[in-house]
Formats: C-alpha cells, sequence, structure tokens
C-alpha cells in the first residue's frame, strides 16, 4: 500500500487505495464514532490552546498577514480558545450531559417531540461550519427527560469535526441510551458552508438525515405523525 493510500470503511463498505487526493469534494465518513486517537485527552485544556495558538499564529503568518495589526494579533489565541473551550467542546467526555430520568407521572404514553432546536457544528472536511435545525421525537418506556437535555445532547455532539450522517445517528443512539427506549426518531436540516462558501457555492441546497428506531422505524403511521407534527407552523 503506498504512503498516501489508506483503506476506509463506510457502513461496512471497505473503499480500497483512496487517499485524500482521490476523496477531494466527496462525502465520505469512515465511522460512527467520532476518529479519536488513545491519548486525545491526556493533553490539559490550557496546554492545547497553548499549542493551537502558536500554530494558527504560523499559519497566519505563512498567509502574509501582519500579526502587529491590532485587529489581528489576538486572533490566534481567540481561535485557540474557541476551538478547545466552544465548537470542539464536544470532543471530551467530560463535557457530555448527563441525562437525569424522571418518572412519568403523568402516564404519557404519546410522542414527544422537540423541533427546531438549532445546532451549529464544523464540516470534518474543511473545517467550515455546518448550521441547521434538528427534530427530536421519542414515546416514553416509563420515564422522561428534561426538554433542555435534548438540546444539550444535540448540541454536545454538534460540537466536534462532524458529518451529518454520523452525527443523526450518534443523537439518535445517545437518546435511546439515555431514555432507555427504542422508540426515537431524530430528523436534521442542515446547511453546509463546505457546499455554500466553496466549491460548487451552491447557497441554496440544504441537506436532510433521519434516524428512526423502533416505533418510528416499524410502524408507518408513527413516522408520518413525527413528520406531519415538524410540518406544523407556529
Amino acid at each position: 500500500m503506498k504512503r498516501k493510500e489508506t483503506l476506509l470503511n463506510t457502513m461496512g463498505i471497505n473503499i480500497a487505495r483512496a487517499s485524500f487526493e482521490d476523496i477531494g469534494d466527496e462525502h465520505v465518513g469512515t465511522s460512527l464514532e467520532t476518529p479519536l486517537r488513545e491519548d486525545a485527552f491526556e493533553m490539559e485544556d490550557t496546554l492545547k490552546i497553548e499549542l493551537i495558538e502558536k500554530h494558527f499564529r504560523e499559519i497566519m503568518h505563512i498567509m502574509g498577514l501582519d500579526l502587529t495589526d491590532d485587529s489581528l494579533k489576538g486572533t490566534p489565541h481567540r481561535v485557540a480558545k474557541m476551538y478547545v473551550k466552544e465548537v470542539f467542546s464536544g470532543l471530551d467526555p467530560k463535557n457530555k450531559p448527563i441525562a437525569k430520568l424522571f418518572e412519568n407521572k403523568y402516564k404519557y404514553n404519546e410522542m414527544l417531540v422537540e423541533k427546531n432546536i438549532t445546532f451549529f457544528s464544523h464540516c470534518e472536511h474543511h473545517f467550515v461550519p455546518i448550521h441547521g435545525k434538528a427534530h427530536v421525537a421519542y414515546i416514553s418506556n416509563g420515564n422522561v427527560i428534561g426538554l433542555s437535555k435534548i438540546n444539550r445532547i444535540v448540541q454536545y455532539f454538534s460540537q466536534r469535526p462532524q458529518v451529518q450522517e454520523r452525527l443523526t445517528m450518534q443523537i439518535g443512539n445517545e437518546l435511546k441510551e439515555a431514555l432507555g427506549t427504542d422508540d426515537v426518531a431524530v430528523i436534521m436540516d442542515a446547511d453546509h458552508m463546505c457546499v455554500s462558501s466553496r466549491g460548487v457555492k451552491d447557497t441554496t441546497s440544504s441537506t436532510l438525515t433521519s434516524f428512526y428506531s423502533g416505533k418510528f422505524e416499524k410502524d408507518e403511521q408513527t413516522r408520518i405523525e413525527f413528520i406531519k407534527y415538524i410540518s406544523l407552523e407556529r
């Protein structure tokens, strides 16, 4: 195998002889889990910020920017802090929201839908923003979750370099585990800046992905009901 070649596995399909030049702008995902090294969290956040700041300063210097300018000299630190503490904070398991469950004392056994959850992520291929809306539903299996925790789960998995298909499945699987029910649905509708601001520069298209499990997967009427709810205007 040549130095630049690698073996990728995408949804069980082996893609051999693929280099990053071969992939180019193709939409490729390699695993359901976010690709991370085993030692990803051994380094303290303060050191990560220090090192990212140093290297981003060098990138700006290579591009010819004047880092003595008052507007630019603080940029490397701001970018480093933003990467570690904000837009990629979902990489660190210590930031994972704790989903506390409560007994479903109301005996509410219909689907609960939370729609139009705003999320911001970053394309792992070009490190430019993905932004859109997530729509989530579940049917209680005896317990319920605080509504804000659903938003936090969406945000947690969004705040890392992502592929939308993986993001959708990570949110769906986490909700199944947190809620103790298979009856979960997720639809995500997102704009990708790697499509709109570069490359093909299409500013009108959006990307839709879905995750259906339990009754949402097996029962067409349940799925249709969910889609009807998220289509309702307020």
